[in-house]
């Protein structure tokens, strides 16, 4: 059995002294005061979150698509076409060594786990690999050579918009009909099954323009007790084509159509209402917020203090990866907030400082919008956790709620973490993923390997 103990430690009561936690075959077995002459002494122990929201093989795209557009009206849907454009040369071998070296970046911020939303099922031409989850299984492969949890969401992607229209180009390779994703489900589940112990399936139906409702009513029996993932009202025109075709806003439609609950994780939500966001909140349902993606595609700002005094739960994610940095994810989120309101300390309560608000919400609803057993310190947990040193100009003489707030708003989170275990297994040692050559190398060969300009 292994042992930590810490000076400090974020306990799901709150900040404690001297604290020691035995953990076994991945999950948390007993806690108590008691030094042992074998653990491990650290200095600050947190428990590690879920990054809710990824596609990884966005990774690799990240720096390439920020020159001026020619009609120069740069938007989400001109950054779409390039991604398209990038995504035609992807081979198996080239995602598979994209999502180990993300994977990798997410454990050394302190992500022990990941919720990755998978479309990128097939050949160039659109047809099924003679595996139809032949990708999922490249996903898979990388998460257990890195070591980081996964929580895999095939995504069903049927049609170009909500008028039904055909796919075409780089979406050819993310579509299906309900029957053949039915099959690649299946098959994905079994490459899960062959995985790691605490990888878990759930089912992401793409969005409301790429599903439609007869599909998304009948993906609960393709999936009867995982997580359900859907990007929602994250664009103006979006918005706009739903309320269209379907006769109601995004939000107002899904609560109206479908069994809303925790199982859905709702992806952005930055073009709500004050009414849609209250009702959302009600609906127990996980908003999944990913504000460096956001910000960069210029998608809106999620209303954050209304739905959070409205008792929402958020978790955070980092969707096109193009900074993976669980820190600056949480600092963006605040500052939007921030900017919009004209105020400081927005999303901090009378109780608990900003950063230990969004802390919170980042571990405990992503362990809920992933299914995954972990989210806080306590015995039959899994064993996520963040080491950190506090033998540093960053978080020297810092306490309990500071600690957390020196972490995301000095910039510098990273460099204080010196280890990281996902599910028991001890990834980051002295700050560095433990396989980091060799992961950095094969993610070098792909970019050899791939066109940079298009």
């Amino acid at each position: 059995m292994q042992s930590i103990h810490a000076r400090l430690a974020l306990m799901p009561s709150g900040w404690q002294k001297d604290v020691s936690v035995f953990f076994e075959n991945g999950f948390i077995k007993q806690i108590n005061n008691e030094f042992s002459a074998t653990a491990r002494s650290v200095d600050i122990l947190l428990p590690a979150p879920v990054n809710l929201h990824s596609h990884t093989f966005q990774r690799a795209l990240s720096g390439l698509t920020e020159a001026r557009h020619p009609t120069l009206n740069d938007s989400f849907w001109t950054w779409r076409e390039l991604m398209y454009i990038f995504i035609a040369q992807l081979k198996p071998e080239h995602v598979g060594a994209i999502a180990e070296f993300a994977f990798m970046e997410m454990l050394e911020t302190g992500f022990a786990a990941v919720a990755e939303f998978h479309y990128l099922h097939h050949n160039v031409d659109g047809q099924p690999y003679d595996d139809i989850a032949e990708m999922a299984g490249r996903i898979i492969h990388a998460a257990d050579r890195s070591g980081i949890g996964l929580t895999l969401l095939p995504s069903l992607y049927m049609q170009g918009g909500c008028d039904g229209r055909d796919l075409i180009g780089g979406q050819r390779r993310f579509g299906c009909s309900l029957d053949l994703f039915e099959n690649l489900f299946s098959k994905t589940s079994s490459h899960i099954e062959a995985g790691a112990s605490d990888h878990k399936l759930g089912v992401a139906p793409h969005s409301l323009r790429a599903v439609t409702p007869d599909a998304l009513a009948q993906l609960e029996s393709i999936c009867p007790t995982g997580p359900i993932h859907i990007h929602l009202a994250e664009q103006k025109s979006e918005v706009i084509e739903v309320l269209n075709h379907l006769g109601s806003r995004p939000a107002e439609w899904i609560l109206n159509n479908l069994n809303v609950d925790h199982r859905w994780c709702l992806i952005h939500c930055t073009q709500m209402t004050e009414s849609e966001t209250k009702l959302i909140a009600k609906s127990g349902a996980i908003v999944g917020l990913c504000p460096i993606t956001e910000s960069n595609l210029g998608d809106g700002v999620f209303n954050g203090t209304y739905f959070l005094d409205s008792h929402g739960r958020f978790g955070i994610g980092t969707d096109s990866n193009v900074h993976i940095s669980l820190w600056h994810e949480l600092a963006t989120l605040e500052y939007s907030q921030r900017l919009s309101e004209h105020r400081r300390s927005a999303l901090a309560s009378l109780s608990q400082s900003t950063g230990r608000t969004i802390f919170d919400n980042a571990t405990k609803s992503g362990a809920t919008a992933s299914g995954r057993n972990s989210g806080e310190i306590m015995e039959g947990k899994l064993a996520d956790f963040i080491v950190l040193s506090a033998d540093n100009e960053y978080l020297c003489h810092r306490e309990n709620d500071q600690i957390l707030d020196s972490l995301i708003f000095c910039g510098r989170g990273r460099s204080c973490i010196t280890d990281v275990w996902s599910a028991g297994r001890h990834v980051v040692v002295n700050g560095r993923h433990k396989d980091r050559d060799r992961i950095v190398q094969a993610y070098r060969t792909t970019l050899g390997q791939i066109k940079q300009t298009f």
